[in-house]
This record gives structure tokens, sequence and C-alpha cells, in this order.
């Protein structure tokens, strides 16, 4: 069996004496894993690091095998997420929920897009937490826990949405939520793609989505809890307000 694909290197662990295991994200192939042979060496060590653009090609003896990758570097992200907190801090977020949430060696091709795109806006401080945001909802709707932001569940009204129902991921409306507005969660204009986009309402986005992340997603994959690096990723937002 064999395959070549470009993508983005999700993780790196040793195994052995001189090799690596890696998991990649690719277009045709998904979240995939393999061995690097050669891997901790002064050569290839430095090209195996999570957010790296790699050209692989993978082979086994039978398709349900581990297999083995042969790499060549294709761009690293290296210098740009080590170059700031905040940088470094997404890029780590984004392999760590990348490499828990899809099921292994299934095609996501739209996730894999945006997930690319997403990785080379690092260094955009600016721009990049918006663009986050963005990606967590698309990551959601690609695993079936999309939100419904449209219209009021209740009512059935497009204008003043103000809530997400934390059950059905819905709009709700301030007429609609009545005296349950303190049980659901902040609908930023934001979350609908309207408005300024300012940095505090992108903070109070985060815990919408981070609600159904830990509560729909993590519960819908058994009840793992989230990879750290999310949490420390909108930490490190959170302080730069």
């Amino acid at each position: 069996m064999e395959w070549r694909d470009q993508g983005i290197l999700l993780s790196t662990r040793r195994h052995g004496e001189t090799s690596a295991i890696i998991e990649m994200f690719t277009p045709t192939q998904g979240r995939h894993a393999g061995v690097v042979r050669g891997g901790t060496s002064r050569k290839i060590a430095p090209i195996l690091q999570p957010g790296a653009q790699l050209d692989v090609t993978w082979r086994a003896r039978l398709e349900d095998h581990m297999g083995a990758f042969t790499v060549e570097p294709v761009r690293s992200r290296a210098a740009i997420a080590m170059g700031g907190r905040l940088a470094l801090a997404g890029l780590n977020a984004v392999t760590g929920l990348v490499s828990f949430s899809l099921p292994e060696r299934e095609v996501h091709l739209p996730l894999y897009r945006r997930t690319e795109a997403l990785l080379d806006l690092l260094g955009q401080d600016d721009i990049w937490p918006l663009a986050y945001l963005r990606w967590e909802l698309n990551l959601l709707e690609e695993l079936g826990y999309g939100l419904d932001l449209e219209s009021c569940a209740v009512t059935g009204a497009t204008e003043g949405l103000a809530y997400v129902s934390p059950k059905s991921g819905r709009a709700v409306s301030r007429e609609g939520a009545g005296e349950w507005a303190e049980r659901l969660l902040p609908l930023p204009d934001v979350l609908r793609g309207i408005g300024d986009a300012n940095d505090a309402e992108i903070a109070q986005s985060f815990k919408t989505t981070g609600y159904f992340l830990t509560h729909h997603l993590a519960t819908g994959l058994g009840g793992r809890p989230l990879p750290q690096a999310r949490a420390r990723f909108v930490e490190a937002f959170s302080r730069s307000l």
C-alpha cells in the first residue's frame, strides 16, 4: 500500500532509539499516523515540528498497518509560532483540536483547507483570533455539532437574537428567552458574522464555542477532556485585551 500527499504535521513522538511517530492531517487521507525512520536525527528532527507543511509518502504492507512515512519539507511555521505567545498558543490549539476531534483516516477536505488557511495567518495577531473563532465554528459544523444562529428557536424571529441554547445550539431572542435567560449562552454579534468583531466579543464568543466543544463534541467522543492547549490559547488572548 502506498499514497502521497501534502499536509500539516499535528504531532511528533519518539519511537525507539532513532525513529519518530508522526501524525499528519492531509486533504485526501485525513488524520493519519506513521513512523519516520531516523526521525530523531539532526537532519530530520528539525523538520518534524507541529504545524509544518510536509510532502509525505506513506507505505505499508497492509492498509490497516501503521506504516512508515518519508517526508520532505514544504514550509515551516515554527519561526512564526515562536515569535509570539499568542501565535504559539494558537498553533498548539489548532493542532491539538484536530488531533483530538477527527477520527483517524477519515477525510475532511473542507476542514483541511480552512485549517491550512488559518495556520498561514499565524503571526497576524490583529486578525488571527477572529479567524480562529470562525475555524472553531467550522470544526463544530464539520463534525455534526454546528450552531444554528439564523432565527430564534422559540419565536422564529430573526431580530433581537441574544442567546444560544446550550442544548440545541440554536439562537434565542431576548423575548424568547424570558425567565430562562440566565441559563442560556451569550450570542455576541461576531458569532453571527455581523458588527465590528471587537476583541471583547471574540473573547465572549469563545465561552460559547468552548461549551459546545466540551459538552457536545467531547461528550460525543466518549467524554475525554479537551486538549489543554485550547484553554491556554483563550487565556493568552484574554490577557491581551
